[in-house]
C-alpha cells in the first residue's frame, strides 16, 4: 500500500527540489524503517527482503538494458537507467509472504526438498535472462512446476480454523493479484512497457505467467529460510 500510495500521490503532487523517483525511494526507505521499528517486520524478515532487493535489482538492470521496459523520468537515484526504488517492488512480495507466513501460521506438506526446489527456482530465474538469446522455456518450466510441486500443500490458519490449498493454486492466485498491481503501478507511471510510451494501456494477460514464475522463486526462498529458521528439514 505504501508503494501504491506514494506512486499515486507523487504522480499528481509535484514536490519541489526533488525528483519523483528520488522522493519515492526516500519514502519507501522510511516506511521500511518504521515497519521494522514498530515490530511489523522482524530482523530475519528484513534480511529476506534485502535478498529480494538484490534479486529484483539485478533483473531490473538487465531487463531495462534489453528494452523490456523503461523508467523515463529523471532521478539521482537511478543506476544504469533503473531507479533504486524498483527493488522495493520485489521486496514487497517477500514482505507480504513473510507477513502471511507468520500471521496465518503457515506450513507446507509434501515439500519436494531443498535441492529440487532450489534447482527449479534457479532455472526459472535464469530463463528471465536467457530467453532474449535462446528459446523461452517458460512453458516447460511451468510443466516442471506442476510435476515438482504436485504433492505440495499450504496449510494456514484463519482465526481458529485451519485450511489447506495446493501450492500451485497459491502461485497462480498471487501471480494474478501481482498482475493487477502491475496495472495499477504502470498507470501511475512506476515504469513503462514499450506499448505504453505514448499512452497507458493495460498490461497483457501473458504477463501473469511471468509473475507466476517469479512468485515461485519468492516462495522457494522464503519457505527454505523459514524451514531453516524452524529447524526443519523438508524432504
Amino acid at each position: 500500500m505504501a508503494i501504491f500510495g506514494t506512486l499515486a500521490i507523487s504522480k499528481w503532487l509535484n514536490v519541489p527540489f526533488i525528483y519523483r523517483y528520488d522522493l519515492i525511494l526516500l519514502v519507501l526507505i522510511a516506511v521500511q524503517y518504521l515497519m521494522y521499528r514498530s515490530g511489523l517486520e522482524t530482523l530475519d524478515e528484513i534480511k529476506v527482503i534485502c535478498v529480494f532487493h538484490i534479486i529484483g535489482l539485478a533483473l531490473e538492470l538487465y531487463k531495462v538494458q534489453m528494452g523490456s521496459w523503461s523508467y523515463p523520468e529523471q532521478g539521482y537515484s537511478k543506476l544504469f537507467g533503473v531507479p533504486l526504488y524498483s527493488g522495493f517492488m520485489y521486496a514487497s512480495v517477500a514482505s507480504y509472504m513473510c507477513q502471511v507466513w507468520r500471521r496465518l501460521k503457515m506450513d507446507m506438506t509434501g515439500w519436494p526438498g531443498m535441492v529440487p526446489a532450489s534447482a527449479l527456482g534457479a532455472a526459472i530465474y535464469l530463463n528471465f535472462f536467457t530467453h532474449h538469446y535462446i528459446p523461452d522455456f517458460r512453458w516447460w518450466l511451468l510443466a516442471l512446476v506442476a510435476i515438482v510441486f504436485w504433492k505440495t500443500w499450504i496449510h494456514y490458519t484463519v482465526r481458529t480454523k485451519t485450511y489447506r490449498m495446493p501450492l500451485t493454486i497459491a502461485f497462480l492466485l498471487v501471480g494474478f493479484f501481482i498482475w493487477l498491481a502491475e496495472n495499477i503501478a504502470t498507470f501511475f507511471g512506476a515504469w513503462k512497457y514499450p506499448n505504453q510510451q505514448e499512452i497507458w494501456q493495460p498490461v497483457g494477460f501473458g504477463k501473469i505467467s511471468s509473475w507466476f514464475l517469479l512468485v515461485i522463486i519468492s516462495v522457494i526462498i522464503v519457505a527454505q529460510l523459514k524451514f531453516v529458521k524452524a529447524g526443519k528439514h523438508k524432504t
